[in-house]
């Protein structure tokens, strides 16, 4: 009988930890598609409150979270709230490294931080650009199959000066690498807000090269993954047809 209700409690307990996994990532998505970035902020804060004694794995996802969210203040110029969060972010995956956890997902988190830190003081780039290239290429060695290997490998490839090894052609190669993974573990793709930014990477990608018809392609594949995605719907799309409308006149 004793044995039975252990069972039954073990079972409970991993039920318990889905619905609170699911319950996070469904919060990240939704905050992501309607650009409620306070909502994000909730989240990653609450789990931050609870990841004192957290599985490797809840703190890798807690490291993603942080990441979008530290993009995206970036982006924003609130530079002092992009640090405090990337510290933490990285003292995290000082504990995953030394668990051993994921190699692969720490090198790709270890290249974006990198590139997060030449982001705050471009001086920094002669030193950490070629670390976060190095990271980069040891998450893909250590799993040739990590999407977010070849994302951080287009990354570097897009936004680095052609005379330190930059190509747009390669990003887009890349990114496209990083697609086709992705893809490929088709069970992860569902309320997934790194499948949505991988797509928007490529359509921006894609448009600001130039290639319009491939820019559309990935505009519209975006909106049939996701018709309510606001920053596509009402802003991006919208902005990428009015300009190539008025550049056929």
């Amino acid at each position: 009988m004793e044995r039975k209700k252990s069972l039954v409690l073990f079972f409970l307990l991993i039920l318990l930890h889905l619905h609170v996994h699911a319950s996070h990532r469904e919060n990240i998505y939704k905050a992501y598609i309607n650009n409620d970035m306070q909502a994000w902020k909730n989240t990653i804060d609450k789990m931050n409150l609870s990841s004192g004694n957290a599985s490797d794995e809840f703190l890798l996802e807690l490291v993603n979270y942080e990441y979008g969210y530290i993009g995206w203040c970036i982006g924003n110029k609130k530079t002092a709230e992009a640090k405090e969060y990337l510290k933490k972010a990285e003292n995290r995956l000082i504990t995953l490294e030394k668990n051993q956890f994921r190699l692969s997902m720490i090198e790709a988190y270890k290249s974006a931080f990198y590139g997060f830190q030449i982001g705050f003081n471009k001086l920094k780039a002669p030193v950490l650009g070629p670390k976060s290239v190095e990271a980069a290429k040891l998450a893909i060695q250590y799993d040739p199959n990590n999407y977010f290997g070849y994302l951080q490998m287009g990354n570097i490839y897009y936004y680095s000066p052609a005379a330190f090894g930059g190509s747009k052609a390669k990003a887009i190669e890349s990114y496209r690498q990083a697609e086709k993974l992705i893809l490929s573990n088709n069970h992860r793709l569902k309320n997934d807000w790194n499948y949505l930014s991988l797509l928007v990477t490529l359509a921006q990608a894609y448009e600001n090269t130039g290639n319009d018809e491939s820019a559309k392609i990935y505009y519209q594949k975006i909106l049939n993954v996701e018709p309510d995605f606001a920053w596509v719907k009402n802003k991006l799309y919208p902005e990428f047809l009015k300009k190539t409308q008025k550049n056929n006149i």
